[in-house]
């Protein structure tokens, strides 16, 4: 589906900054990225849509159900396509890198907790932060190009995306 049919979906009027700003987020490769990355992207490409403008659509997608909003460590809004199906994610303390995995022992394990103290889990959100194992820790010469070191807020918002597991069949709570 392309992004004027996407919008008009979602009852959203077709706008030359949403398309553009759908189209940054449908990218060959999935990201998380924050209204200042796409921003920038669109700065790069001489694209005369404020930042203000950005933050709006994100807004308007978010409500939409077009993206779905994060807030990992740094505190900085990110923002990732809504495809559908639930994941949780993983932050390398080290390279910043989020890597996206679905576990269905622990979504279980979520319902089960949830259940045990008398509710239904309707959504969730689990945010595993990490650093590689000791031998696998990234060396001056190993680190990924462009990255700052692990608390920075920059490493956080231009991180790149990892799909470990595919989604798996059934309803599973966010």
């Amino acid at each position: 589906m392309d992004q004027s049919q996407e919008l008009r979906r979602v009852g959203l009027k077709v706008t030359h900054p949403r398309v553009r700003i759908l189209s940054i987020l449908q990218g060959r490769h999935p990201r998380h990225f924050s209204a200042e990355d796409i921003y920038r992207h669109l700065v790069e490409h001489s694209e005369d849509i404020g930042l203000a403008t950005v933050y709006r659509v994100l807004t308007q997608f978010e409500a939409a159900g077009i993206v779905n909003k994060h807030h990992f460590e740094s505190g900085q809004a990110v923002f990732e396509l809504n495809r559908g199906s639930h994941h949780d994610h993983m932050i390398d303390l080290d390279s910043g890198k989020v890597i996206e995995f679905v576990d269905e022992d622990i979504e279980r394990l979520q319902r089960a907790i949830a259940q045990r103290h008398g509710y239904d889990l309707e959504e969730h959100s689990l945010v595993l932060y990490v650093r590689p194992r000791r031998a696998a820790r990234a060396t001056p010469e190993t680190a990924v190009p462009g990255r700052t070191p692990a608390r920075s807020a920059s490493a956080k918002s231009s991180a790149s995306v990892k799909k470990v597991t595919p989604a798996q069949g059934g309803r599973q709570s966010r």
